[in-house]
């Protein structure tokens, strides 16, 4: 993904835009089809240079005109080429022209009757992003066939028929591309939801529109990258020294949950912190200190002990392995009575959900089931809508929301969304959580701001657990095997 647009947009803003294109820079639909139909053979050529033969399967919108084309274009350069139509609606405009020029070639267009031939590669090109209702019929049994054929690679032309452009819900089924080629403007919905599911590898093409035509629109949303977000992390002064780096204070770590509290420490220090301690139990203390002796652990029992430790700090991570006691309670009150930046996850998150307030210098990173407590809904109301959720959180609560999970956002109640690609379902382990709140109060120590502590520390965080399970795999990834590869990417800037 990383030569894709970090701009990201609605189906309407998308639609806008072909309107935009068609009208005002008197593009002709026809032209963008065609235009389509060449980046898609261009794509297949790329991935499955083997290929000889094409199952294109084709709507009756615009969606089904770019694989009418692809297919002619196709039956042109070589290919072996079967073509089916779904739907009983009238084929119309600049469909219907290159449903005409296809027949024109000596094609005979088919009908789905029950499965679907053997081919090389399934062009997807029957719904594009106007979906609004559930997907019934014969277009649903074309979809099951195409997800059945689990063998053979799936192109999808601007986005998976099925998949809602906006929410990335699947509406009732949606075929699963090995391969997504995503036209003119990037659709939100590929990467939050269910989206990466269906999406496969994302890939883009601008069909030569004029540049000029995106300043005409403010995306919902940006994606974030080191190369955009991470000025902060600009090579060190050759005279720099500890003092300078900043010192950051994790409050946590109850009685038997002393590793969340160390966890997100050596995550702090890793991104660059110049000092770390950890307010835990006194039970912990020395244990946490032969395990990383570099980490300045102090056992804390009374709260008011926590005072001369914030005085001390630059910037604080409260809640992993807090607990939800009496002693948790106390210590997050004493942490939110310092005013300094922080980072609230965990259980800090459960507590404040029954005793909601609200504070402009803190982040908040709640999964899903988190959010769902602090909003009085469930983690499936959540995951409907996130984008709703993660503004919803933000208004409430104020400072910085993080809803982390497949497609992490971040909202700041002023610039666009921002939403991480990078991460994977190795991640899905205990502890990666107490990762990223270190990771961002890391940065927060080191005076980053808080909205750009929070899109490079979830960048940091994802790219890790990426280069993580390159190297080892998914499954059985655990939280602390993305320490190492946190270092390296926090230097990549140099």
């Amino acid at each position: 993904m990383l030569n894709l647009p970090h701009d990201l947009y609605t189906a309407e803003q998308t639609r806008e835009l072909d309107r935009i294109v068609t009208e005002q820079h008197n593009i002709s639909t026809a032209k963008l089809m065609a235009q389509a139909g060449t980046a898609a053979l261009a794509s297949i050529k790329n991935h499955w240079p083997q290929a000889e033969r094409l199952l294109v399967v084709c709507g009756t919108g615009n969606n089904g005109g770019d694989g009418f084309e692809l297919a002619r274009q196709a039956i042109e350069a070589g290919y072996r080429v079967v073509v089916f139509q779904v739907g009983d609606d009238e084929i119309k405009n600049e469909t219907a022209a290159a449903c005409d020029a296809l027949l024109a070639t000596g094609t005979k267009i088919q009908k789905f009757k029950d499965k679907l031939p053997s081919t090389d590669v399934i062009v997807d090109a029957m719904i594009g992003t106007g979906l609004n209702r559930e997907v019934t019929g014969e277009y649903k049994k074309v979809i099951e066939a195409i997800n059945s054929a689990k063998r053979t690679p799936v192109i999808s032309l601007d986005i998976p028929s099925g998949l809602h452009a906006d929410t990335g819900s699947a509406m009732n089924t949606a075929v699963k591309a090995t391969i997504c080629l995503s036209f003119m403007g990037l659709n939100k919905g590929l990467f939050i939801g269910e989206g990466p599911n269906y999406a496969g590898t994302v890939c883009f093409d601008s069909l030569n529109i004029p540049s000029a035509l995106y300043k005409e629109f403010s995306p919902i949303a940006r994606r974030v990258s080191l190369e955009n977000d991470a000025a902060g992390l600009a090579p060190r002064e050759r005279t720099g020294h500890k003092g300078l780096y900043g010192h950051l204070l994790i409050v946590g770590g109850d009685l038997g949950m002393s590793g969340a509290a160390r966890v997100a420490a050596e995550a702090g220090a890793r991104v660059g912190a110049g000092l770390t301690s950890i307010a835990t139990r006194s039970a912990h203390g020395p244990i946490l200190s032969v395990a990383r002796p570099e980490l300045m652990c102090h056992g804390v029992e009374d709260p008011e002990d926590l005072i001369p430790l914030i005085e001390r700090a630059n910037a604080l991570t409260v809640g992993p392995g807090l607990g939800q006691n009496d002693w948790g309670a106390s210590l997050f009150q004493k942490a939110i009575e310092s005013n300094l930046p922080m980072v609230v996850d965990a259980d800090a998150l459960n507590l404040i959900s029954k005793n909601p307030q609200r504070h402009d210098n803190w982040i908040l990173t709640p999964h899903p089931g988190e959010a769902a407590r602090l909003l009085g809904c469930t983690s499936d109301d959540i995951q409907a809508d996130r984008f709703n959720a993660v503004k919803e959180l933000q208004s409430i609560y104020g400072g910085i929301a993080v809803l982390k999970g497949s497609g992490t956002l971040i909202y700041n109640g002023e610039t666009p969304t921002r939403l991480s690609t990078w991460g994977n379902p190795g991640m899905g382990s205990g502890g990666m959580g107490d990762v990223l709140a270190g990771v961002i109060g890391g940065l927060l120590a080191q005076g980053f701001p808080l909205m750009d502590a929070a899109c490079v520390g979830v960048t940091l965080h994802g790219m890790a657990g990426d280069k993580a399970a390159e190297q080892d795999g998914e499954r059985g990834m655990l939280a602390m095997d993305l320490i190492p590869h946190l270092r390296h990417l926090a230097n990549l800037i140099y």
